[in-house]
């Protein structure tokens, strides 16, 4: 959302009661104007990556009220947007190899067929221990993985995000996980 200046609004807050927390939004539709809120006049695309959209749409408050229902207004530039941005940013990750890729998934078809195929008790426990080997693979494989990352992060950490696609953040964050997985 931005404003008629052209800035980018920060959260809005409800104050629900007596209590000392308050809900947040970001929400497009509640940047109205009511409740002495700011209002948004046009929307784009944005990522937590920092990322945003370059193409402005405008919001017909007149028409969200009238449709009395904002998942009714159509918002899909702005998503087309964000979505042609995730493509870009999954292109540039690090592609799997073509046989693990299809061996996931396999994996993934199988495990949503096999509760179809048993009875459900003993299909539910067969997803269920399936993926308790799973996790010990990736137990024993993710960690060292992690560290070896881990040895360059900061001199490489944007390099590590765009590998993995997904912002630096959440490249520490998931680094972090595998480090400490087996531990």
């Amino acid at each position: 959302m931005l404003l008629a200046d052209g800035s980018e609004p920060g959260p809005v807050f409800f104050d629900l009661g007596s209590g000392s927390n308050f809900h947040e939004s970001k929400s497009w539709w509640h940047y109205n104007g009511e409740f002495r809120r700011p209002t948004a006049v046009t929307m784009r695309g944005r990522c937590a990556c920092g990322w945003r959209g370059t193409r402005r749409y405008p919001i017909d408050w007149e028409k969200v009220r009238e449709d009395d229902d904002p998942d009714a207004y159509d918002t899909t530039g702005p998503y087309a947007e964000w979505e042609a941005h995730l493509d870009e940013v999954a292109g540039r990750a690090v592609a799997l190899p073509g046989d693990l890729t299809a061996l996931l998934g396999q994996v993934r078809e199988r495990l949503d067929r096999l509760w179809l195929e048993e009875d459900p008790e003993r299909g539910y426990a067969a997803v269920l221990r399936a993926c308790g080997e799973l996790e010990a693979i990736v137990a024993e494989t993710g960690p060292e993985a992690a560290r070896a990352l881990a040895r360059e992060q900061e001199e490489s950490m944007p390099a590590v995000a765009e590998a993995l696609g997904m912002t630096e953040k959440a490249a520490r964050a998931r680094l972090l996980h595998y480090e400490y997985l087996g531990r």
